[in-house]
């Protein structure tokens, strides 16, 4: 069959009884940008594309390798030692023949930063890094973008929602950078603080991606409640009654 023969409404046709026509029209013309395409990006650009999102940006400066395979659902044996980025990109148009994906093969840094995040609705924070989410949030608030920050260790996840009215990202976690200028300094104390590479099970960060994605598909078609800051949604998988939303 040929793809853009594929309606973008018959994809849609299970969630429209949650959503109506003028809601998922608001989605189908959103632009969300997702900060890595690893575990956690994988998993809420794979969903943001089934759900019918209009466009996204993603970027990823690294390439798939054997050991992505237990968790990132954008890897298989045919995509190790290819962008990370590319493979999102190809994969999501797969799955919805009318999304619009801007692909970007790089790290994300101070100076790309306006190229990739310009004129998104919602940035989804799939990063791995403390201090890449703190130039980024601080990019949201001051353009008054939602920043969906996300995060895991082990069987832990963690998300909020920060936006130009909440606490931002580094006033709730209280990060030593907070109300500083991100010189040499404060970034070579950032950097300390996340020097350890976090162990990683297969859904820990797909959970967290997914609650990503309908977190930004609940500000998008404003249905539900959104989880922002200081609220803060905690889980650990091997306690299922650890799921919590607490405040900080």
């Amino acid at each position: 069959m040929d793809n853009m023969k594929i309606n973008y409404w018959e994809i849609a046709t299970r969630q429209m009884t949650i959503v109506d026509k003028n809601q998922q029209t608001l989605f189908k013309n959103a632009k969300i940008a997702v900060i890595g395409c690893g575990g956690i990006g994988g998993a809420a650009i794979e969903i943001l594309a089934r759900m019918g999102v209009g466009q996204l940006n993603i970027i990823d400066e690294d390439e798939f390798d054997v050991s992505n395979l237990n968790r990132q659902l954008m890897s298989s044996i045919d995509t190790i030692g290819k962008s990370k980025a590319i493979v999102s990109k190809e994969r999501a148009q797969l799955i919805n023949p009318h999304i619009i994906v801007n692909a970007f093969d790089e790290k994300l840094t101070e100076n790309n930063l306006e190229k990739i995040l310009k004129d998104c609705d919602i940035i989804i924070d799939a990063l791995d890094n403390i201090y890449t989410r703190i130039i980024v949030s601080r990019y949201a608030k001051e353009n008054n973008i939602p920043f969906i920050h996300g995060a895991i260790h082990g069987t832990l996840g963690q998300l909020s929602v920060f936006t130009k009215d909440t606490k931002s990202y580094e006033e709730l976690f209280l990060l030593p950078s907070l109300n500083k200028e991100l010189n040499k300094e404060t970034k070579e104390i950032i950097e300390n603080l996340s020097k350890e590479i976090p162990p990683a099970i297969g859904p820990t960060p797909n959970i967290i991606g997914f609650l990503q994605a309908f977190e930004a598909y609940k500000l998008i078609t404003e249905i539900g409640k959104v989880t922002y800051a200081p609220k803060i949604l905690k889980f650990d998988l091997l306690n299922l009654e650890s799921f919590e939303i607490l405040e900080l």
